[in-house]
């Protein structure tokens, strides 16, 4: 699996986020719930678009929206979530971060 992050949004990431690409990739790494699948409209796409939370080496909380496709992750979007979209992961993402 390699992690795929474009130009345009490894600046989001950076500038509105204060999201590094090492930290997307310790999520993955940590990862220990499931991926769930975004239905939302709004965030409607040609591909599919999943998203977990996972915390970084130091214990950050981030979610990780993606893409994944041939074999590689499309980053969407990394940031820390809300309360209620930990709530909402841990309902529907096997009850662990």
């Amino acid at each position: 699996m390699t992690i795929v992050i474009s130009p345009k949004i490894r600046g989001k990431l950076a500038t509105k986020h204060n999201v590094k690409p090492e930290e997307i990739e310790q999520c993955f790494a940590n990862r220990r719930g499931e991926y769930i699948l975004d239905v939302r409209e709004e965030h409607a796409s040609g591909q599919p678009t999943y998203w977990f939370i996972a915390e970084t080496y130091y214990g950050r909380k981030l979610k990780i929206a993606f893409i994944n496709e041939h074999g590689n992750v499309y980053i969407r979007s990394a940031f820390e979530p809300s309360e209620a979209a930990i709530q909402n992961y841990l309902k529907g993402g096997g009850g662990v971060i």
